[in-house]
């Protein structure tokens, strides 16, 4: 193994997939002389929304600006399906909106300088221990595609999945087992490394970047908390909103703002060239999940 390749491998990450915001208009209605919803009142909407239009190709996140939930729904969602989450949507009123999106909300697993599996390629996103021994962290969607992970195509595995949860959640815990460089740091490709401290809960709002195997760095603004997502794969919960661009390959890559750990990538749709919205498992959340640690 490459030693010198390592660190840049071990920590460069990031995964996953974008969803391209269109121009299409949102159905908002006039918010003259109607009164604001309460947090008790969108947390409710939501409710009915997993319960009538939680349906693949939907996501739905709390606007803050809006003070509505607004429900992404892609170019997949046709017909019957359509008119399933339009009417979910109509039946809340002032408290929801639909907005369209030309691409297609999924996980994204291919491309990347960074770890191979059995027939699919991912990013790395942050090395971290449990019980004083080296891991890192991927997507949860990548754990539960591959047992076993190389550095390169073909090459000698350098670490196995322990923990691997999607949906539901979209993270995974890989145990290296090969002897490998495993620093607390992101790749940033051709300006170095960013250290890691430590994880940390996103904020709206908040400026972040994320390295990926296929498109490198990008970065971006925190959209949304708590979003939902219907994959055609299942329901991932909790996951955290950006308008950071993103491409197949970069799956498992890491979300972050200066030396702390933020996210994980999880999907999307759209790419680098035309934009995106891409979604990210917390980091937080995974750790206290997995019981592993940063750095």
């Amino acid at each position: 193994m490459n030693h010198s390749r390592i660190p840049g491998r071990r920590a460069a990450l990031a995964v996953a997939g974008a969803v391209v915001l269109t121009t299409a208009s949102l159905t908002l209605q006039s918010a003259q002389a109607v009164p604001v919803p309460s947090a008790a009142e969108l947390a409710s909407a939501r409710a009915e929304l997993n319960a009538h239009a939680a349906v693949p190709g939907t996501a739905w996140a709390v606007d803050p600006k809006l003070h509505k939930v607004v429900v992404t729904v892609d170019s997949t969602v046709k017909g019957a399906r359509l008119d399933q989450v339009r009417k979910a949507v109509a039946d809340l009123g002032d408290k929801a909106a639909i907005k369209r999106t030309a691409g297609v909300l999924r996980p994204l697993v291919a491309g990347g300088d960074a770890i191979w599996g059995s027939g699919v390629r991912c990013s790395l996103g942050f090395n971290v221990s449990k019980g004083g021994q080296p891991y890192f962290l991927t997507a949860g969607h990548c754990g539960k595609a591959s047992g076993d992970w190389s550095d390169s195509q073909g090459g000698g595995s350098i670490g196995s999945t322990e923990t691997a949860e999607f949906p539901g959640h979209d993270y995974a815990l890989v145990r290296y087992t090969a002897d490998a460089d495993h620093p607390s740091a992101v790749d940033l490709y051709g300006g170095g490394q960013q250290s890691i401290a430590k994880a940390g809960e996103a904020r709206v709002g908040e400026h972040v970047r994320r390295s990926g195997s296929t498109t490198q760095v990008h970065e971006g603004v925190v959209t949304a908390l708590n979003v939902t997502v219907n994959y055609q794969e299942g329901q991932v919960d909790g996951l955290i909103g950006t308008n950071v661009c993103a491409e197949p390959g970069d799956s498992g890559g890491a979300l972050f703002d200066g030396d702390t750990a933020l996210g994980l990538t999880s999907g999307g749709s759209g790419d680098c060239s035309s934009g995106g919205e891409t979604f990210f498992q917390p980091v937080p959340a995974a750790l206290q999940a997995t019981g592993a640690q940063l750095p």
